[in-house]
Protein backbone atom coordinates (compact mmCIF):
# COMPACT_ATOMS: atom_id res chain seq x y z
CA UNK A 1 0.00 0.00 0.00
CA UNK A 2 3.15 2.42 1.12
CA UNK A 3 4.85 1.55 -2.06
CA UNK A 4 1.59 2.18 -4.15
CA UNK A 5 1.04 5.80 -2.43
CA UNK A 6 4.52 6.58 -2.99
CA UNK A 7 4.96 5.73 -6.41
CA UNK A 8 1.76 8.01 -7.15
CA UNK A 9 2.95 10.92 -5.45
CA UNK A 10 6.72 10.62 -7.15
CA UNK A 11 4.69 10.30 -10.48
CA UNK A 12 2.64 13.63 -10.22
CA UNK A 13 5.22 15.24 -9.05
CA UNK A 14 7.36 13.85 -12.36
CA UNK A 15 4.43 15.13 -14.29
CA UNK A 16 4.57 18.60 -12.25
CA UNK A 17 8.03 19.15 -13.25
CA UNK A 18 8.03 18.06 -16.31
CA UNK A 19 4.57 20.14 -17.39
CA UNK A 20 5.93 23.72 -15.57
CA UNK A 21 9.71 23.52 -15.21
CA UNK A 22 11.04 25.70 -18.61
CA UNK A 23 8.74 28.43 -17.02
CA UNK A 24 10.68 30.13 -14.86
CA UNK A 25 9.08 34.00 -14.18
CA UNK A 26 5.29 33.91 -13.47
CA UNK A 27 3.53 35.77 -15.87
CA UNK A 28 0.05 37.38 -16.04
CA UNK A 29 -1.41 34.98 -18.42
CA UNK A 30 -5.18 35.77 -17.65
CA UNK A 31 -5.41 38.96 -16.36
CA UNK A 32 -9.01 40.05 -17.42
CA UNK A 33 -10.61 36.93 -16.25
CA UNK A 34 -8.42 36.91 -13.22
CA UNK A 35 -9.21 40.46 -12.08
CA UNK A 36 -13.25 39.31 -12.60
CA UNK A 37 -12.27 36.46 -10.31
CA UNK A 38 -10.66 39.02 -7.96
CA UNK A 39 -13.54 40.73 -7.95
CA UNK A 40 -15.93 38.25 -7.03
CA UNK A 41 -13.04 37.21 -3.85
CA UNK A 42 -13.47 40.89 -2.58
CA UNK A 43 -16.92 40.92 -3.16
CA UNK A 44 -17.21 37.35 -0.70
CA UNK A 45 -14.41 38.69 1.79
CA UNK A 46 -16.92 42.17 2.26
CA UNK A 47 -19.76 39.86 2.58
CA UNK A 48 -18.33 36.66 4.61
CA UNK A 49 -15.30 36.83 5.41
CA UNK A 50 -14.38 39.69 6.61
CA UNK A 51 -17.35 39.63 9.21
CA UNK A 52 -16.18 37.08 10.76
CA UNK A 53 -12.93 38.02 10.74
CA UNK A 54 -13.92 41.15 12.99
CA UNK A 55 -15.56 38.42 15.11
CA UNK A 56 -13.30 36.16 15.38
CA UNK A 57 -10.76 39.25 16.70
CA UNK A 58 -13.43 40.09 19.66
CA UNK A 59 -12.82 36.82 21.26
CA UNK A 60 -10.39 36.38 24.35
CA UNK A 61 -7.20 36.45 23.40
CA UNK A 62 -6.23 32.75 25.08
CA UNK A 63 -8.91 31.54 22.29
CA UNK A 64 -7.50 33.07 19.33
CA UNK A 65 -3.70 32.57 20.56
CA UNK A 66 -4.53 29.14 21.15
CA UNK A 67 -7.39 28.75 17.92
CA UNK A 68 -3.80 29.65 16.22
CA UNK A 69 -1.73 27.31 17.93
CA UNK A 70 -3.62 24.18 17.24
CA UNK A 71 -4.23 25.13 13.30
CA UNK A 72 -0.63 25.81 13.06
CA UNK A 73 0.44 22.79 14.46
CA UNK A 74 -1.96 20.42 12.45
CA UNK A 75 0.08 22.30 9.52
CA UNK A 76 3.02 21.28 10.31
CA UNK A 77 2.24 17.96 9.32
CA UNK A 78 2.50 19.06 5.86
CA UNK A 79 6.10 20.47 6.30
CA UNK A 80 7.42 16.83 7.81
CA UNK A 81 7.16 15.28 4.46
CA UNK A 82 8.29 18.68 2.34
CA UNK A 83 11.34 18.69 4.31
CA UNK A 84 12.40 15.44 3.67
CA UNK A 85 11.46 15.82 -0.76
CA UNK A 86 14.06 19.03 0.01
CA UNK A 87 16.53 17.04 1.55
CA UNK A 88 16.20 19.84 4.09
CA UNK A 89 16.82 17.59 7.61
CA UNK A 90 17.56 20.35 10.20
CA UNK A 91 13.91 21.99 9.52
CA UNK A 92 12.38 18.18 9.20
CA UNK A 93 13.98 18.19 13.51
CA UNK A 94 12.40 21.32 14.15
CA UNK A 95 9.02 20.14 12.27
CA UNK A 96 8.86 16.41 13.87
CA UNK A 97 10.34 17.96 17.79
CA UNK A 98 7.60 20.84 17.48
CA UNK A 99 4.68 18.39 16.13
CA UNK A 100 5.82 15.84 19.04
CA UNK A 101 5.84 18.58 21.51
CA UNK A 102 2.94 20.74 21.34
CA UNK A 103 1.17 17.57 20.49
CA UNK A 104 1.67 15.92 24.07
CA UNK A 105 3.60 19.03 25.69
CA UNK A 106 1.12 21.78 24.05
CA UNK A 107 -2.29 19.86 24.99
CA UNK A 108 -3.02 18.97 21.26
CA UNK A 109 -1.50 22.27 20.15
CA UNK A 110 -3.01 24.52 22.03
CA UNK A 111 -0.39 25.66 23.58
CA UNK A 112 3.04 26.54 21.98
CA UNK A 113 5.60 25.05 24.15
CA UNK A 114 8.03 24.04 21.37
CA UNK A 115 8.78 27.61 20.48
CA UNK A 116 10.53 28.29 23.40
CA UNK A 117 12.76 25.28 22.98
CA UNK A 118 13.94 26.80 20.25
CA UNK A 119 11.95 24.19 17.73
CA UNK A 120 10.30 26.99 15.12
CA UNK A 121 9.56 24.86 12.18
CA UNK A 122 8.81 26.50 8.48
CA UNK A 123 5.65 26.21 6.46
CA UNK A 124 6.63 23.64 3.71
CA UNK A 125 4.74 23.02 1.05
CA UNK A 126 4.97 20.95 -2.75
CA UNK A 127 4.79 24.57 -4.24
CA UNK A 128 7.66 25.22 -2.33
CA UNK A 129 9.42 21.81 -3.09
CA UNK A 130 8.99 22.16 -6.23
CA UNK A 131 10.52 25.74 -6.92
CA UNK A 132 13.19 25.05 -4.37
CA UNK A 133 14.42 22.37 -6.80
CA UNK A 134 14.08 25.25 -9.74
CA UNK A 135 11.00 24.77 -11.05
CA UNK A 136 9.67 28.04 -12.33
CA UNK A 137 6.25 29.66 -11.26
CA UNK A 138 4.34 29.65 -14.13
CA UNK A 139 1.51 31.93 -15.08
CA UNK A 140 0.12 34.00 -12.45
CA UNK A 141 -3.83 33.71 -11.91
CA UNK A 142 -6.82 34.21 -9.14
CA UNK A 143 -8.92 31.30 -8.30
CA UNK A 144 -12.06 31.83 -7.06
CA UNK A 145 -12.34 31.90 -2.81
CA UNK A 146 -9.13 30.29 -2.94
CA UNK A 147 -7.20 33.78 -4.10
CA UNK A 148 -4.14 34.52 -6.17
CA UNK A 149 -1.96 31.38 -6.73
CA UNK A 150 0.67 30.12 -9.59
CA UNK A 151 0.68 26.84 -11.94
CA UNK A 152 3.12 25.97 -10.29
CA UNK A 153 1.87 26.36 -6.57
CA UNK A 154 -1.75 25.37 -7.98
CA UNK A 155 -0.74 21.78 -9.25
CA UNK A 156 1.17 21.99 -5.52
CA UNK A 157 -2.26 22.46 -3.89
CA UNK A 158 -3.40 19.28 -5.72
CA UNK A 159 -0.50 17.36 -4.49
CA UNK A 160 -0.43 18.57 -1.02
CA UNK A 161 -3.32 16.38 -0.44
CA UNK A 162 -1.18 13.44 -1.09
CA UNK A 163 1.75 13.99 1.10
CA UNK A 164 0.02 15.50 3.55
CA UNK A 165 -0.50 13.14 6.66
CA UNK A 166 -3.76 14.85 7.92
CA UNK A 167 -5.51 14.66 4.70
CA UNK A 168 -4.88 11.02 4.45
CA UNK A 169 -6.45 10.27 8.20
CA UNK A 170 -9.56 13.09 6.69
CA UNK A 171 -10.33 13.06 3.17
CA UNK A 172 -9.55 9.36 2.70
CA UNK A 173 -10.43 8.14 6.62
CA UNK A 174 -7.55 5.73 6.95
CA UNK A 175 -6.13 5.54 9.93
CA UNK A 176 -2.48 6.85 10.86
CA UNK A 177 -0.96 6.10 14.27
CA UNK A 178 -4.54 5.57 15.81
CA UNK A 179 -5.90 8.81 14.66
CA UNK A 180 -8.94 9.16 12.00
CA UNK A 181 -11.50 11.44 10.71
CA UNK A 182 -13.01 12.62 8.27
CA UNK A 183 -13.54 15.23 4.91
CA UNK A 184 -15.55 17.56 7.64
CA UNK A 185 -12.58 17.70 10.22
CA UNK A 186 -10.12 18.62 7.14
CA UNK A 187 -12.27 21.46 5.72
CA UNK A 188 -12.68 23.00 9.01
CA UNK A 189 -9.63 23.60 9.90
CA UNK A 190 -8.66 24.63 6.57
CA UNK A 191 -11.24 27.60 7.25
CA UNK A 192 -9.95 28.00 10.58
CA UNK A 193 -6.75 28.55 8.76
CA UNK A 194 -7.95 30.57 6.45
CA UNK A 195 -10.41 33.14 9.43
CA UNK A 196 -6.88 33.04 11.76
CA UNK A 197 -5.30 34.69 8.69
CA UNK A 198 -8.01 37.02 8.07
CA UNK A 199 -8.31 38.13 11.42
CA UNK A 200 -4.39 38.60 12.04
CA UNK A 201 -4.10 40.67 8.63
CA UNK A 202 -7.29 42.47 9.21
CA UNK A 203 -5.61 46.20 9.62
CA UNK A 204 -3.04 45.23 7.43
CA UNK A 205 -6.24 44.25 4.96
CA UNK A 206 -7.59 47.80 5.35
CA UNK A 207 -4.55 49.79 5.01
CA UNK A 208 -3.34 47.97 2.12
CA UNK A 209 -6.66 48.59 0.52
CA UNK A 210 -6.98 52.32 1.32
CA UNK A 211 -3.19 52.79 -0.02
CA UNK A 212 -2.94 50.93 -3.02
CA UNK A 213 -3.88 52.74 -6.60
CA UNK A 214 -4.44 49.15 -7.71
CA UNK A 215 -5.32 46.59 -5.07
CA UNK A 216 -5.23 43.61 -7.43
CA UNK A 217 -1.51 44.69 -8.18
CA UNK A 218 -0.36 45.20 -4.83
CA UNK A 219 -1.73 41.76 -3.40
CA UNK A 220 -0.34 39.87 -6.88
CA UNK A 221 3.21 41.43 -5.98
CA UNK A 222 2.75 40.33 -2.31
CA UNK A 223 1.69 37.39 -2.65
CA UNK A 224 4.62 36.37 -5.29
CA UNK A 225 7.37 37.85 -2.94
CA UNK A 226 6.03 36.17 -0.15
CA UNK A 227 6.27 32.67 -2.14
CA UNK A 228 9.52 33.44 -3.07
CA UNK A 229 10.81 34.36 0.51
CA UNK A 230 9.58 30.92 1.14
CA UNK A 231 10.90 28.91 -1.69
CA UNK A 232 13.97 30.76 -0.36
CA UNK A 233 13.95 30.23 3.29
CA UNK A 234 14.69 34.15 3.68
CA UNK A 235 11.22 34.98 5.19
CA UNK A 236 12.35 34.08 9.09
CA UNK A 237 9.02 34.97 10.60
CA UNK A 238 7.32 32.87 8.71
CA UNK A 239 3.97 34.46 9.21
CA UNK A 240 1.72 33.80 5.52
CA UNK A 241 2.26 37.01 2.96
CA UNK A 242 4.31 38.97 5.77
CA UNK A 243 1.51 39.91 7.51
CA UNK A 244 0.68 41.92 4.92
CA UNK A 245 3.34 44.26 6.15
CA UNK A 246 6.26 44.55 3.70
Amino acid sequence: MFKKKLKKITLILSILVFSISSVKAAEECFENTSRAVFKFNMAFDDAILEPIAKGYNKLPDPIKIGTSNFTSNIGTLLSIPNNILQGNFQQLGHSVGSFVVNTSVGILGFLNPAEKMGLKPHKEDVGQTLGSYGVGSGCYFVLPILGPTTVRDSFGMLADSFVDPFAHVTIRENELLGASGNSLDYFAIKGTTAIDFRADNELNFESLEKNSLDLYSSLKSVYLQDRENKIKNSNNDQDDWGNLDN
